[in-house]
């Protein structure tokens, strides 16, 4: 819905800077190619047909979106947490499943996660409860950055991150702010390294008091691989 809003208010603006270049058309002026140029000063815009072009080009896939598409399929995974203060402590580990796959004609990347994770009861006792995870993928050919969102039944926000790809590294690496508890703002990196097409390694970095803390590892194994 948003998505269609957006599109149908470029139209309105398109057509309304036609209308407008028309008129300005209809003026004197010693030349088409003149009139053109003033309403261009006049406004600051571009033309409709530029603008068109521009948007056009700003949908069309490149090798950036066809990376992603590499990882579509689906996932086994075994994550650890590194939750408790006492820095010795083991790490906890669950496993789950993620599928992936492009839509919006390989636009977009969407992950499904479901697992489990141990959280604390009522009774204060850790107990097993079932983790639920969306996230969305692309490359933003305007911004010339990797886009995404992230989602899950343990929150009610919605975190935003952009990243770039080192192709040397075959890594991903996002940058993000969360805010679990309001007004508590932590900066996070994500690095994503596929380590070949059947393997990805995504390790999370907190930063705190000017340091980065890695909190979280998920080892993915792509579904009949070992």
């Amino acid at each position: 819905m948003v998505a269609m809003k957006t599109v149908i208010s470029l139209i309105t603006i398109l057509f309304a800077t036609f209308i407008a270049t028309s008129s300005f058309a209809q003026t004197p002026s010693d030349s088409p190619a003149a009139a053109t140029s003033a309403v261009t000063t006049a406004t600051g815009q571009p033309n409709p047909q530029e603008m068109m072009k521009q948007m056009m080009e700003m949908s069309k896939l490149n090798e950036n979106h066809k990376l992603l598409a590499t990882m579509d399929g689906n996932w086994n995974y075994t994550i650890k947490l590194w939750m408790n203060p006492d820095p010795n402590a083991p790490p906890q580990q669950s496993k789950g499943t993620a599928t992936r796959k492009s839509i919006m004609g390989g636009r977009y990347s969407v992950m499904d996660v479901t697992g489990k994770m141990q959280m604390p009861g009522e009774d204060g006792k850790p107990k097993d409860v079932q983790f639920k995870g969306m996230g969305i993928e692309g490359y933003d050919n305007a911004k010339k950055k990797f886009v995404a969102s992230w989602i899950d039944n343990m929150g009610t926000g919605i975190q935003f991150s952009e990243g770039t790809y080192d192709p040397g590294t075959k890594t991903f690496t996002y940058t993000s702010e969360i805010e679990m508890i309001p007004g508590m703002k932590t900066p996070v990196r994500e690095v994503i390294k596929a380590t070949d097409k059947d393997h990805m390694v995504l390790e999370w970095y907190e930063n705190r008091g000017g340091q980065d803390k890695k909190t979280m590892e998920i080892n993915y194994t792509r579904a009949g691989k070992k």
